[in-house]
């Protein structure tokens, strides 16, 4: 049995296939990470008869991907026992490739539906309790060399806060991205 010699070309081919490799491996597009670190309560507004509640949430987002984005500006839907409770900002705005940034968002708690559902806010208040639901779709596009490529991230959020004090107890977030290569 015949050894056959070395070749520069089976060499290059093992080589560039590797790199291929490694580039497919560590280039696949990762969905994003969210935590809600703390919520401030901002300002009381009032809306007669009812009064609104300001906020500020402080999210904590982790770009896992080699790539920065660039994302446009969303709303997000805050709901508790299943109604439309109030919503937060999301400002236009970038992140570096594999970074961690703290957002503030501002937020508003519409009056008319906690006044919908005080006899639960009470129990909660009373449990120290509350259970709220946030999603939202985060639209942008992420820089590949010259290719911009859009891409689009939905964000569905179980938060379980301390009503009184605001505190963040425990939280479930899921995140799904999708790119669109056209």
């Amino acid at each position: 049995m015949a050894l056959r010699g070395w070749s520069w070309s089976s060499a290059l081919v093992g080589a560039a296939s590797a790199a291929a490799a490694t580039v497919v491996v560590l280039g696949r597009p990762r969905d994003p990470t969210f935590h809600l670190i703390s919520i401030t309560l901002s300002s009381f507004r009032l809306n007669l008869p009812l009064l609104d509640v300001d906020l500020t949430l402080t999210v904590h987002v982790t770009n896992p991907n080699l790539v920065p984005i660039h994302y446009a500006p969303a709303i997000i839907s805050i709901f508790y026992a299943g109604s439309h409770l109030g919503s937060a900002l999301l400002h236009a705005g970038s992140q570096p490739a594999m970074s961690c940034q703290l957002l503030h968002l501002p937020a508003r708690l519409y009056g008319l539906e906690l006044a919908h559902h005080i006899p639960r806010l009470l129990a909660d208040a009373a449990r120290r309790q509350m259970t709220l639901d946030a999603s939202v779709d985060i639209s942008g596009t992420a820089q590949v060399l010259w290719w911009a490529h859009r891409f689009s991230v939905h964000v569905d959020s179980h938060v379980v806060v301390d009503p009184i004090f605001l505190d963040v107890i425990d939280q479930e977030n899921h995140s799904e991205t999708h790119l669109y290569l056209s």
